[in-house]
């Protein structure tokens, strides 16, 4: 039990008064955890002969002038997992996601090992095992060695494939007798669009005309050559782990996507047709080689030869390389047709898609992120009315908060159950979705604000030199759930936002 003050309890309390919401309505097979990445909380980020990876560089080097900070120390999980681990044990977690820091694993990005990195993760893993938390491994949140990229550059060249093999040999030989659930990429789609299109993101690569500062790259060519060479390297592990270690670790090997709610702006054909359109450039992007082994028709048109082709032989390796598909879901927008995007000089992924993404709700003022379960539930009708009813994890789903604002977030308790709610929705539908992961366990160093805003479930105080680790209402919230008491949905029916009827049914009709 978590260890709250009286008024803390007391707010708790007024969400805890019925049995409309409890995880013993769940099927038992069916995982609630939270997620963090290496870069975020690990820290020791000079120690034990871990070198920088692209995350590093990015981050000292002002990062676009967006936010201060970096992740140096971090939350300090490298020499804090125990202490991190028992706060999961205590709040009930079934599962905990973390990725592996492929420069502390492996520092030069391939060849030798690194012991201490090692000794590590070991060593976490068997810390969660032995308080009965099940371990979810991402090989690559991101943080790619930064020697690979002044090597080679990284995702945009097809030598990447080969290292990225043996960095996953390295994960399934070392921890794959513990480990059964592994993701190979996260947020395939925005690191490729925000690192090689964009620039906003590291590597930061771009054409010019980003204004990003990017010193590099091609935002024409260089999304869907990284994107392109994330597939092979997925699918070439997938397959050496199919034939090396499945017969013996009996585990899965799947694929992480950002995805949001897409709802056409208007009632016209034209915004119809846009909204399908996004959603292959987002979704289709990945999930149609993975289903049938080429990219969507409309990419292979709009985009012309700067998408690369599949080969029969890359074909066959990808197609069905995948054992499940898990998604990060945040944000709903409204999609605008933008066909005079096409044919642009300067063309790249944006222009090809033609469409336009916008806030919802339009000229969005809140400072929380907005609640908007359906949207995920129509992603959900999505993925698996179109990509063969793959089985889903929602790999991370939480709401912002400012940096040092109240432990009692209720917009965060909020948020949380009615997502946890939509769970059980998208259950009782026939949905495949197998287990439901926090953003985040810890407020840590976030990937596009620093430590301006945060998502933990336990507060951490940067100016403490312990880095105290504090609970806030929503881990209250959280363990209470988890522990199998029941809580009263009174929490969401005032706050969620709803679409208007018709934009509900051109969603669906759209998908």
């Amino acid at each position: 039990m978590l260890k709250f003050g009286l008024f803390q309890l007391l707010l708790v309390a007024l969400i805890s008064s019925s049995h409309a919401l409890s995880k013993d309505e769940f099927p038992p097979e069916f995982l609630f955890g939270a997620s963090t990445s290496a870069y975020q909380v690990e820290g020791a980020a000079n120690e034990d002969g871990r070198k920088p990876s692209i995350w590093d560089t990015f981050a000292h080097n002002g990062n676009g002038n967006r936010y201060e900070g970096n992740g140096d120390v971090a939350c300090d999980q490298y020499h804090k997992y125990k202490e991190d681990v028992q706060l999961m044990a205590n709040m009930g977690l079934d599962v905990y996601r973390f990725s592996i820091s492929w420069s502390r694993l492996i520092p030069d990005g391939r060849g030798q090992v690194n012991s201490k990195g090692l000794q590590y993760y070991n060593n976490l893993i068997n810390e969660l095992i032995s308080h009965g938390i099940q371990p979810h491994v991402t090989l690559y949140h991101w943080d790619l060695p930064q020697t690979l990229d002044d090597k080679y550059g990284g995702w945009v060249s097809r030598r990447i494939v080969k290292d990225f093999t043996a960095y996953a040999d390295v994960c399934f030989r070392e921890f794959g007798d513990r480990v059964k659930y592994w993701t190979t990429v996260n947020e395939a789609n925005a690191c490729a669009l925000g690192g090689y299109e964009q620039g906003s993101l590291p590597p930061q690569r771009c054409s010019p005309s980003f204004k990003n500062n990017c010193s590099r790259g091609n935002s024409s060519t260089e999304p869907y050559l990284a994107a392109h060479h994330m597939l092979l390297a997925h699918a070439s592990a997938f397959r050496l782990y199919e034939k090396k270690y499945k017969d013996m670790q009996h585990g899965f090997i799947g694929f992480n996507l950002i995805t949001y709610g897409l709802l056409p702006l208007s009632n016209t054909s034209e915004d119809i047709s846009a909204t399908k359109r996004a959603q292959e450039f987002y979704i289709g992007w990945f999930l149609n080689p993975f289903t049938f082994g080429d990219y969507p028709d409309i990419m292979k048109k709009n985009a012309g030869w700067r998408l690369p082709s599949f080969t029969q032989k890359d074909s066959n390796l990808v197609k069905g390389s995948i054992d499940f598909v898990g998604i990060n879901f945040y944000y709903t927008h409204y999609v605008k047709n933008s066909p005079g995007s096409l044919g642009m000089e300067d063309a790249s992924f944006s222009t090809d898609m033609a469409a336009e993404l916008l806030s919802f709700p339009l000229n969005d003022t809140y400072t929380e992120i907005p609640i908007t379960t359906w949207s995920l539930q129509a992603v959900l009708d999505l993925l698996e009315n179109s990509y063969g009813n793959i089985p889903i994890f929602i790999h991370e789903n939480g709401q912002k908060t400012p940096q040092n604002s109240s432990l009692e977030d209720w917009p965060r308790v909020k948020y949380l159950h009615a997502y946890v709610g939509s769970m059980l929705d998208a259950l009782r539908s026939g949905s495949h979705v197998k287990g439901y992961f926090v953003w985040s366990l810890l407020d840590s160093f976030e990937l596009l604000s620093g430590y301006e805003s945060t998502f933990g479930l336990y507060h951490v105080d940067m100016n403490d030199p312990s880095l105290r680790r504090q609970p806030k209402l929503s881990a209250q919230w959280y363990s209470n759930f988890l522990n199998g008491r029941s809580l009263d949905p009174m929490v969401t029916t005032e706050i969620e936002i709803k679409p208007m009827l018709s934009h509900t049914r051109l969603l669906h009709h759209a998908a």
